[in-house]
């Protein structure tokens, strides 16, 4: 498979996270708690990674090794979902999603920790790029900031901390576990987590086989955990961590552009400007891997 194809995949599964705010506030203009929609969504999703994994392998899961690498995938997708929900409760949306896009640099200084390097000047001027980008697509410039719980400021931190160790995570393959089995494996982790911390009544109440919480459910478990998951697990490891946060940006355009068309959301100039300058923020470190590549096959 060519180089290329695996930043496409991490774009694709970054964009597939930027439709989730959207249907969240559509479940909650239905009468849905925010709580209810992603408890939904994770255990409609582990139900949705059990079905596919049934189709496509036709034997009993064996977790041979890898446990520790899983465990905390799966512990890391949930507690971003969870820790990012509760800071939308302290902070405006905008603000939180600025705070939740800290993981573009915070990823990257993960990797460079690990690897025991410095960044790139790619992955830097990249980085100043996207945080321009990122403050303006988000219409942040507009928020009043006086008066805003610390409290806010702690979980947005923290859900941007968990997407990052999550995506550094996912760079470590399990020997002799394909896609779909560790899909399914970090799917039931995470919706344990979810049934601890969320609202996993819904299930034995009724309330999720509802038809609206039920479509709300399937479409955020498909777009939110097996897409996503699905993808990341498969080109992470070819791209690298510093490489896939910087790309994973891409979930901010997008959730901007479906608001702006599902829920009738304005949008401003600068938002515009922003989300152009986050599109060329996330080309440059992938258009310098590129030519790498190319250079060594040349060597070669």
């Amino acid at each position: 498979m060519k180089f290329w194809i695996y930043p496409l995949m991490v774009v694709f599964a970054a964009s597939s996270y930027g439709t989730l705010s959207t249907m969240v506030k559509l479940a909650i203009q239905d009468g849905y708690t925010a709580s209810e929609a992603v408890s939904s969504q994770y255990i409609v999703g582990f139900i949705l990674a059990f079905i596919l994994y049934l189709i496509t392998q036709r034997k009993l899961p064996r977790l041979y090794g890898g446990f520790k690498i899983i465990l905390l995938a799966g512990v890391f997708t949930a507690t971003t979902g969870i820790v990012y929900g509760v800071s939308l409760i302290y902070l405006p949306a905008s603000l939180a999603v600025v705070m939740l896009f800290q993981f573009t640099w915070i990823g990257t200084l993960i990797d460079c920790i690990i690897r025991k390097r410095l960044p790139s000047r790619a992955e830097t001027i990249s980085l100043v790029i996207l945080f321009v980008g990122t403050i303006l697509a988000a219409g942040v410039l507009d928020v009043d900031l006086s008066g805003i719980d610390w409290r806010g400021w702690v979980y947005g931190f923290a859900a941007a901390v968990s997407f990052s160790l999550n995506m550094n995570v996912n760079t470590k393959q399990v020997e002799g576990m394909n896609t779909t089995t560790r899909l399914l494996f970090v799917s039931f982790i995470a919706a344990l987590m979810i049934g601890l911390f969320q609202n996993p009544e819904i299930i034995w109440n009724g309330k999720l086989f509802t038809e609206s919480l039920l479509f709300y459910g399937l479409a955020l478990g498909l777009l939110g955990i097996i897409v996503p998951i699905y993808f990341f697990v498969i080109a992470v490891p070819k791209v690298g961590g510093a490489v896939s946060s910087i790309l994973s940006a891409m979930e901010l355009p997008v959730a901007v552009i479906v608001s702006v068309i599902v829920l009738s959301e304005t949008l401003s100039i600068l938002q515009v400007v922003g989300i152009v300058i986050i599109l060329l923020g996330m080309c440059i470190p992938t258009y310098a891997d590129i030519r790498k590549n190319k250079k060594l096959k040349v060597n070669t």
